[in-house]
C-alpha cells in the first residue's frame, strides 16, 4: 500500500505513450472513510473487467476498510480524509485517459465502459455522469431519483454520487477537485460547464440508501439545499461543512 503524507500528493502529466500493452482505458478513483460494510459490493462489480485500473484510496479508515481493498485486484493508497484530497492524490497516479470518481457506496452499471466510450468521443461533451438509483424501496426516494434526473438533464449539475467522468487530461486542464471540505463536486461540475456540455448516460448507478435512512428523507434533501444556497452565497466551505456535520451528527 502506498502511502501520501498530507499534502504531498500531486497532479501529474499524463502518460506519454499510449501504445505501451495494458495502459488502461479507464482509471476508476474511489475515495473512502470506515466504508467496510457497503465496499466489497461495489468493487466486485469491477472485478475481471478489461482495460479499467481501480485506484482505492483511504483516509485513515479505522475499520476493515484497507483490508478488504487489498483482497480485490486493485490498487490501494493512503491519504489525509477529505474526498477532493484522495481524488486528486488517486487522479496523480492514473495512467488511464479516461478517469471516473466513484463513490465506495455506488456500483456501476452493467457496460458502464461502452457508455462512457459513447458519450466522451462526442466533441462537444466535456463530462458525463449516470442515472441515480437509490437501493431502498421507499416511494419517496423515486421522487428523489426524479429530481436528480431533472437536475441532471436540465441543469447538466450531477453530483458526485453519479460517477463523474471525463478524459483524463481534461480533470488535469481544470485542476483537479478544488481543496474544499464540501462541495467539491458541485465546484468542479461548474468549472466542466464552462468548457463543454455534461452528458447523462441512461443508465443508473446504484448508491447506498443509508444517509436518507439515516436522516430521513425530507432532512436529507433540506440540509442538502441549504448548504448549496450556502455555498452559492459565498459562506465558506469550512463553515458550511461545520454546520453540515454538526447536522448528521445530531440525527444520529
Amino acid at each position: 500500500m502506498t502511502i501520501f503524507e498530507p499534502g504531498t500528493a500531486r497532479l501529474t502529466q499524463p502518460h506519454s505513450d499510449r501504445h505501451i500493452a495494458n495502459i488502461p482505458q479507464i482509471s476508476i478513483i474511489i475515495p473512502v472513510l470506515n466504508e467496510a460494510p457497503t465496499l466489497p459490493p461495489t468493487l466486485k462489480k469491477l472485478q475481471g473487467i478489461k482495460g479499467i485500473e481501480v485506484i482505492v484510496v483511504d483516509g485513515g479508515s479505522q475499520d476493515e476498510t484497507v483490508t478488504i481493498a487489498q483482497s480485490f485486484s486493485v490498487q490501494v493508497i493512503t491519504t489525509a480524509a477529505g474526498k477532493a484530497r484522495q481524488m486528486n492524490a488517486g487522479a496523480a497516479i492514473a495512467t488511464g485517459d479516461t478517469i471516473l470518481f466513484l463513490h465506495g457506496d455506488t456500483q456501476l452499471p452493467d457496460a458502464f465502459n461502452h457508455w462512457i466510450e459513447q458519450i466522451l468521443r462526442q466533441p462537444e461533451i466535456i463530462a458525463g455522469a449516470f442515472e441515480l438509483e437509490i437501493a431502498a424501496p421507499m416511494l419517496p426516494l423515486r421522487w428523489v431519483e426524479f429530481g436528480v434526473k431533472m437536475r441532471s438533464h436540465y441543469c447538466q449539475l450531477p453530483y458526485g454520487d453519479q460517477a463523474l467522468f471525463m478524459k483524463t487530461q481534461t480533470f488535469r486542464d481544470i485542476g483537479g477537485f478544488p481543496d474544499l471540505p464540501i462541495m467539491e463536486d458541485f465546484a468542479l461540475v461548474r468549472q466542466l460547464q464552462k468548457r463543454g456540455k455534461i452528458a447523462i448516460a441512461p443508465v443508473p448507478v446504484i448508491t447506498s440508501a443509508r444517509r436518507w435512512e439515516k436522516l430521513g428523507i425530507l432532512q436529507t434533501t433540506l440540509i442538502n439545499q441549504i448548504v448549496i444556497i450556502g455555498y452559492l452565497l459565498r459562506i465558506p466551505s469550512p463553515t458550511l461543512s461545520q454546520w453540515y456535520r454538526a447536522r448528521k451528527r445530531k440525527n444520529l
